[in-house]
């Protein structure tokens, strides 16, 4: 049995893990910057890399700990090499290669998306190729995941990502920071039909996504509403949470309809899997479920611990690429960009 150290530093969460090759989490050490991120509503990114820089040794002492093994028990470290902030990346990245060679040990540079991408793998032993929408506050693709490091993409995004438009959303009615989890939280309160918001790129029939437009709809009604009724009050937030989501769940239920349709025509795919921060959300979920349904397709989702950031994904990635010879040597650099179709099995 193989044991493989993952390091996830690329954004927000500071995390440290260990897996085993039967897809068991021997321990997961994880700590979060919200409050250090919430007076200004977002991320900064020198306040991000300062704070894994503080947590990360600490992290990686308790989760061998936790774990009660010691780094000699290790077959292989993994470490996010990007895409992500840069500074965050380059801190878990410095780790993970001192690891390496002070244990001598193999080294594995993991794509954050190709993380995510095979936790449904870690999870529920999804077979390739399987077909696979990655939401998240920086990325919205439809893809086939083909096989480790073999990736179709049949669509992204033109301007915002979902988790962006999110949060963007969230901040204008005035939620709390990280403002998806927010924002859902607010639409049960609310009636999905109160407003009427705009569908963008429906009938087109490609595979990629638009969200600006939505959020310009957004804030319009926000202002217009303002106006009407002198402040936002928690029904007007309510009411605008449950229309921008439901029609979310709509654009998606269209959009991902047309990328299951392609991606049929050409792969045998063997289940619809959604991963990545936005896939925590319990009614996109429940769309995209109905939507796998009309195709007869199991549908998979990891649980809302494992869509976030975390390093238990990277790990898995690292014995993923690890069982297939895939070791990299200390001269990788740190990536803010890196798109999963530059990853190649090789």
């Amino acid at each position: 049995m193989m044991i493989v150290l993952g390091i996830e530093s690329s954004c927000d969460e500071t995390a440290v893990a260990l897996v085993n090759s039967e897809g068991v989490i021997l321990a997961q050490a994880l700590a979060t910057q919200r409050d250090d991120h919430a007076p200004y509503g977002g991320v900064v990114p020198e306040i991000a890399a300062r704070a894994h820089l503080a947590q990360i040794d600490r992290l990686y002492t308790k989760a061998l700990d936790d774990a009660k093994l010691t780094i000699d028990a290790v077959d292989a470290i993994a470490v996010t090499a990007g895409p992500g902030l840069i500074g965050g990346v380059i801190v878990g990245v410095m780790l993970g290669k001192a690891l390496a060679a002070a244990a001598q040990k193999p080294l594995i540079a993991v794509n954050h998306l190709e993380g995510h991408a095979l936790t449904v793998r870690l999870t529920d032993q999804v077979a390739f190729p399987y077909f696979l929408l990655l939401i998240s506050g920086g990325h919205c693709q439809q893809l086939v995941v083909r096989g480790v490091g073999d990736y179709v993409r049949l669509g992204t995004t033109r301007d915002d990502a979902l988790g962006e438009a999110f949060d963007k959303c969230a901040k204008m009615l005035g939620l709390p920071y990280p403002g998806g989890p927010e924002l859902e939280a607010a639409a049960r309160n609310g009636n999905p039909k109160a407003y009427s918001f705009p569908h963008p790129m429906s009938g087109d029939r490609g595979c990629d996504f638009s969200f600006s437009g939505l959020k310009t709809a957004v804030r319009l009604t926000i202002e217009r509403e303002v106006a009407r009724a002198g402040e936002l009050t928690p029904q007007i937030v309510a009411d605008v949470a449950a229309s921008f989501q439901a029609t979310v769940v709509a654009i998606l239920a269209e959009r991902v309809g047309n990328g299951l349709s392609m991606a049929t025509l050409g792969y045998p795919v063997t289940a619809v899997a959604v991963a990545g921060g936005v896939a925590a959300n319990q009614a996109i979920g429940e769309g995209l479920r109905s939507l796998a349904a009309q195709h007869d397709l199991p549908f998979v989702a990891a649980p809302p611990a494992l869509c976030t950031d975390n390093a238990a994904m990277i790990a898995w990635a690292g014995l993923e690429r690890f069982r297939l010879g895939l070791i990299d040597d200390a001269s990788f650099e740190p990536r803010a960009r890196w798109p999963l179709t530059e990853l190649a099995r090789a």
